[in-house]
């Protein structure tokens, strides 16, 4: 009886630290791979290669601690800082909009696999509310973010950014 016991709390240890292993660590500095960037379409009018807050841009700070994922980026003057719980409960950040103020974001972000999905969601002029998503993985030591925005016509846009990690 005593050995099934001990058995049985051994196989619920490897399972949780298989599990724990399975969820990756994204922390570093990460730069944008220019030549994993698809080539823009056709006819000029790239429009939608990156998504403010999302999977473009320029270079970003990222740190994971327990529970908690922040991302740092410099856009123009400002450093810009998100920050996520890893735990599917709602997160809220605030970004410049349009014309100078600030919009509240609201976000939920957690695992499937060993991939991170964060969904945002966040009110347009209008009214309507934007929803947009970012799958984050890594492949090949490179993080790879996978998102999904709202276009303008209500169409959806996809971009693909992979990061070389250079810290």
């Amino acid at each position: 009886m005593k050995r099934k016991l001990a058995m049985t709390a051994v196989l619920a240890v490897a399972l949780a630290v298989v599990g724990y292993a399975q969820k990756p660590d994204f922390s570093g500095v990460w730069t944008p791979d220019a030549a994993a960037a698809p080539a823009p379409p056709a006819g000029g009018g790239g429009g939608g290669g990156g998504m403010r807050g999302g999977g473009g841009g320029g270079p970003m700070t990222v740190a994971q601690k327990g529970d908690t994922l922040s991302i740092e980026r410099t856009m123009g003057e400002n450093k810009v800082t998100q920050t996520y719980k890893l735990d599917g409960t709602e997160s809220v950040n605030k970004m410049a909009g349009r014309g100078g103020g600030e919009v509240e974001v609201k976000s939920t972000a957690k695992w499937d696999g060993s991939k991170l999905t964060i969904v945002s969601k966040q009110a347009a002029p209008d009214g309507s509310v934007r929803e947009s998503s970012q799958t984050w993985s890594l492949e090949g030591g490179n993080l790879v973010v996978d998102s999904t925005r709202q276009g303008r016509e209500g169409a959806p846009v996809t971009a693909k950014t992979t990061y070389k990690k250079t810290t």
